[in-house]
């Protein structure tokens, strides 16, 4: 069932995107060569405390997850598409990060993610990230009124297929609004006019995943959540939470 938000809901919403944006924005500043992962989550973790959020990664177990998820940060290095666990790992020159993160905030949820390079970039590593906040922009651009699920799909999957990159099948955007995952899904590949028809009030999460060798297949690293591509290829990651308005797509997570 998709809840449509009120206008007054929406901007709710985008107090929660607010503090998921200054998290991703500290990450980002902080993610340096020698810098861990569990430092950065707790940088991430700071920043929720003090807008008085919490988090709808911590403690989270769906149904494929053998332990629930032991962070507010999915941090996912160069063959990790998502969901990466923050560990003692520390940044190398050269590294390409996944951050991913999430904020619950007066009864509301926000979703958003980055991916940068650390140290000195890999000229295919900045084509990658481009590509995949292309297809971001693409799929948010398609998110209007009039406009079906199957045109935001379509958009990201073109930019993705047309720069010779894999989509790992299965895993996309989603509904969200009271909890981080609600209907409907965000396909990252899909037929235009084709699925629900969008109307003012939905909120969604647009994530496109790209893995830079062309292939799509993926697999669970033994901790059970990290997922990494079969032919260890890299792999990019984007996302924002957008409400579907009259007046176009409103990216409630924008970064300033």
């Amino acid at each position: 069932m998709v809840e449509l938000k009120t206008d007054a809901s929406i901007d709710a919403m985008y107090e929660a995107g607010q503090v998921v944006a200054q998290a991703l924005t500290a990450v980002r500043e902080a993610a340096a060569v020698g810098v861990s992962l569990l430092e950065l989550d707790e940088l991430a973790h700071a920043v929720l405390r003090e807008a008085g959020a919490t988090s709808p990664f911590l403690g989270y177990r769906p149904s494929f997850a053998p332990t629930p998820f032991p962070a507010v940060l999915c941090a996912s290095v160069n063959d990790a598409i998502v969901h990466g666990i923050p560990t003692g790992y520390r940044l190398r020159d050269g590294d390409l990060l996944s951050a991913d993160f999430g904020a619950q905030l007066n009864g509301w949820a926000g979703d958003s993610a980055i991916s940068l390079t650390v140290g000195r970039a890999r000229p295919a590593d900045v084509r990658l990230i481009e590509t995949a906040e292309r297809a971001l922009a693409a799929g948010i651009e398609a998110a209007v009124v009039g406009n079906r699920v199957g045109d935001i799909a379509h958009a990201i999957g073109t930019v993705c297929r047309a720069a010779g990159y894999g989509i790992p099948d299965g895993f996309g955007g989603h509904g969200i609004g009271r909890h981080m995952h609600e209907d409907p899904g965000i396909p990252n590949e899909g037929r235009p006019g084709r699925g629900l028809p969008l109307r003012h009030g939905m909120v969604i999460a647009i994530e496109p995943m790209l893995i830079a060798g062309g292939e799509d297949g993926y697999h669970a690293a033994p901790d059970g959540w990290t997922l990494r591509t079969n032919d260890g290829s890299r792999a990019a990651h984007a996302e924002h939470t957008v409400a579907i308005t009259e007046n176009g797509p409103r990216v409630l997570t924008e970064r300033r």
